[in-house]
């Protein structure tokens, strides 16, 4: 099955890849550069079921909210607040995106602007799941099921149009919260990378058009970009 990462693309990668890499303590690598990119994308890889994070570089800015974004888990209410202080220390600024306040998780944006959630503690949900404990996403229930076969990762959550999927070996949760409010827009500013098993990218462009995904185009750095069930670009690298 492929090995999944999660891209952003980015006015300044390395900066973005810095305030990740220290917020999850994780150490960045650089990519190979690919044929056409003058500017380097940098890596955080995933251990122990925890997705990787890639940061490309890119001139296109953010329109409204995005479409996915991740939750950081928290053992104590003083473990949260350890958690917003360190991100508001390393450039993350608070957002309100409606969330009232009964409610305990408490939302940041990243330095470019991208969403994300420190949960609170005692959040069953998301027990075992790892410090990075979610993938949040808009989508109907077709979009769960392709990414749990599409992936070889099994449905832990199936209610109406609310999925999600762990890898068998645990870790972060990728999830769908039903349909978004409105179409999804291109270009992509955040998206799933997949890297083909044994770097067959033909016979996996195959089985991924099998399960659902539609062909769109071959990119300047050799992947194949596909859309998913729910509109979504996402590419396939060897």
């Amino acid at each position: 099955m492929p090995r999944l990462t999660i891209a952003y693309d980015a006015h300044d990668p390395a900066r973005l890849a810095r305030f990740w890499a220290t917020l999850l303590d994780r150490q960045p690598t650089d990519d190979p550069l690919p044929p056409g990119q003058t500017l380097p994308s940098t890596l955080l890889p995933g251990a122990d079921g925890q997705l990787g994070l890639r940061f490309t570089p890119s001139s296109t800015a953010k329109r409204g909210a995005n479409r996915m974004h991740l939750h950081l888990t928290s053992t104590s209410d003083a473990d949260q607040q350890r958690t917003v202080a360190k991100a508001l220390g390393l450039g993350a600024t608070h957002l309100d995106v409606g969330q009232r306040p009964e409610e305990g998780h408490i939302v940041l944006a990243d330095p470019e602007g991208n969403e994300f959630c420190v949960i609170e503690p005692g959040n069953s949900f998301l027990a075992g799941c790892g410090y990075l404990g979610e993938l949040a996403c808009d989508g109907a229930r077709e979009v769960g099921l392709f990414w749990s076969a599409a992936l070889g990762w099994p449905l832990v959550w199936d209610q109406g149009e609310e999925t999600a999927i762990q890898s068998p070996q645990g870790g972060t949760k990728v999830a769908w919260g039903g349909p978004p409010d409105a179409p999804v827009q291109a270009p992509h500013r955040q998206r799933f990378d997949l890297t083909a098993p044994g770097g067959d990218q033909q016979a996996e462009v195959g089985r991924l058009t099998g399960l659902g995904a539609t062909w769109l185009r071959a990119a300047a750095d050799g992947s194949a970009v596909l859309i998913d069930p729910g509109g979504n670009e996402f590419r396939l690298h060897r």
